[in-house]
């Protein structure tokens, strides 16, 4: 087997050098929109939490109404 692959010819890099840089471009892109993309969740989900947390401050501040009734919960 070890014979096999030392008598192998090597592939011409100088020719598929191009294509190897640019699919690293590529790929690196990908992943760098990837990241912005999980990044904007990731604010827009912490932002709805720290809503979500004034909201039921609000309500536990709220004096309680024995004739409310509970919202329900969707």
């Amino acid at each position: 087997m070890i014979a096999v692959l030392a008598t192998a010819p090597a592939l011409p890099l100088h020719t598929a050098g191009k294509y190897v840089a640019g699919a690293y471009i590529v790929f690196l892109a990908l992943v760098l929109v990837y990241v912005g993309i999980m990044a904007l969740r990731l604010t827009r989900t912490e932002r709805e939490l720290v809503e979500l947390r004034h909201d039921v401050e609000a309500s536990r501040a709220l004096p309680e109404d024995p004739e409310r009734q509970p919202e329900p919960v969707s």
